[in-house]
């Protein structure tokens, strides 16, 4: 039996699962913690990735590993390989300002066209931007940029600062894959190049280090001896390493998502992307056309609020989220004409970063707890079809979407998808898709061919569209307005 290590190491968690390469049977699995914060050393991602190894019973059987990992935190590092500052991660939104600097010097058209999407304050030459800004003397150090699944591979690689690392700081060892690169905003899917003229304008200069990208099953190289991760864990010396990927692309490539496959991820925020034959190029920065982690292309939207708006009611309602779903389920499609527009967090999609929550089409027949719960579930599967909608206007023709997370598998939540979305929807078994994804592009890199590993459906709710709870919601959030 030939087994294969895949990680995500995500904004919260490390986690590590091994698989055979021949079926895709999770056979154990690691788990530790990151520091929360908007702002992290990469040393705790070293430290967490050790921990999940230990926790999943080592590698020693491992013949080939990859990272999957949150996408768009910049890593700057010296000439020495130290990391200069605390990662700016994907959610730390104090480059608003530069990314909206950036997008009024190059254009958003010419920003899609370039590099497949308009920055937000999520991606990496935003923050770049805001170094140079804030932090001069910081940025007059950085030697290379490296983003957070790039950083974890050069370490696994036995790169880093020296006396830490046995291979020592060599900065050209970076590596990357395009669906990671793709999220910086200064690279381009449709090329596979970088664009340095737009590094400049983030960093003020160019003459800096960025990893070699990578295809799909092109390996990184293998383990020397004598890696060791701060937790004591030794990395057993000779394995394959795959590129990686970002965390949505190694999540498409786990559930085995191909042309036609939509996935909708419901976790705290949500997610909308589908794999693509053909880049996109959206100028009004609704989509980001990024790249997958099999060749193709990943064109996605974000929500800030998806999960969060479930949890926000029960509390309201004093009930636990089963409660919830089942006083949803009592009551009729359309909630009785109330309708929750709810932007709790502001919104990235629609772009109203500073709206907030509301109740609409109150009477007094209809205000109900029956009706408010249900009132939630239909807002925020209304405001993920708003994005699935400009998914769509991509170029995206959907024939079923993949619902992930853990809100995918309440009743309620499959049960008003089927009411919202015309389209198939169809429900996978809970797992951790995004390091499924990089296991099964570690099998890749070992034997030459993608894997084929099942994914099992735990529910196809029956198709029930009911048109007017879209109408409802369009009406009202249509006069939402900064």
């Amino acid at each position: 039996m030939t087994l294969v290590a895949g990680v995500d190491s995500s904004t919260q968690s490390c986690k590590l699962a091994v698989r055979d390469l021949l079926t895709g049977a999770l056979l154990r699995s690691g788990r530790a913690s990151h520091p929360s914060g908007t702002e992290v050393d990469p040393a705790a991602w070293w430290k967490a990735l050790g921990e999940a190894i230990g926790d999943a019973g080592g590698l020693t059987d491992v013949s080939a590993i990859s990272v999957g990992g949150q996408q768009h935190g910049m890593v700057v590092l010296d000439r020495a390989g130290n990391v200069i500052r605390p990662a700016l991660l994907w959610n730390d939104t104090r480059s608003a300002a530069a990314a909206a600097a950036l997008t009024r010097e190059v254009g958003a058209a010419e920003f899609a066209r370039r590099t497949g999407s308009v920055p937000v304050a999520s991606f990496t030459l935003t923050k770049l931007r805001w170094l140079r800004d804030n932090e001069p003397d910081n940025a007059a150090r950085v030697a290379a940029v490296a983003l957070p699944h790039d950083w974890l591979t050069w370490r696994l690689r036995g790169y880093g600062p020296a006396g830490d690392a046995p291979l020592g700081p060599d900065l050209n060892a970076l590596i990357t894959d395009r669906s990671d690169a793709s999220g910086t905003s200064y690279f381009s899917p449709t090329t596979n190049e970088y664009d340095l003229d737009l590094l400049e304008r983030g960093l003020g200069r160019r003459d800096v280090v960025l990893p070699k990208v990578l295809a799909p099953h092109e390996p990184a190289g293998h383990t020397p001896q004598g890696v060791t991760t701060p937790a004591g864990f030794n990395v057993p010396a000779g394995l394959t390493v795959g590129a990686g990927a970002g965390d949505n692309a190694a999540a498409a490539l786990g559930l085995g998502a191909g042309p036609g496959d939509v996935v909708i991820s419901i976790g705290t925020s949500g997610t909308v992307f589908a794999v693509a034959e053909h880049p996109s190029f959206d100028v009004s920065g609704a989509v980001a056309g990024f790249a997958d982690a099999s060749g193709r292309f990943l064109p996605l939207i974000a929500t800030m609020n998806a999960a969060r708006v479930l949890a926000t009611t029960a509390g309201l309602l004093g009930v636990d989220l089963n409660a919830l779903s089942s006083l949803a389920l009592s009551a009729e499609p359309g909630s009785g004409g109330m309708v929750l527009i709810p932007y709790f967090e502001g919104e990235r999609t629609p772009n109203l970063p500073d709206a907030k929550g509301s109740l609409h089409g109150l009477t007094s027949v209809g205000t109900t707890r029956e009706n408010l719960a249900r009132s939630a579930f239909e807002g925020m599967l209304s405001g993920l079809g708003a994005g699935l909608d400009a998914v769509r206007a991509v170029g995206v023709r959907e024939q079923r979407l993949l619902l992930i997370g853990g809100a995918a598998h309440s009743l309620a939540v499959q049960t008003v998808a089927a009411q919202v979305f015309a389209a198939p929807v169809v429900v996978p078994a809970p797992g951790e898709y995004v390091a499924q994804g990089a296991a099964a592009q570690a099998g890749w890199v070992l034997s030459g061919e993608r894997p084929q590993w099942p994914v099992e459906l735990v529910a196809t709710p029956e198709p029930d569209h009911h048109p007017g709870i879209r109408r409802q919601y369009v009406h009202y959030a249509s006069s939402i307005v900064q």
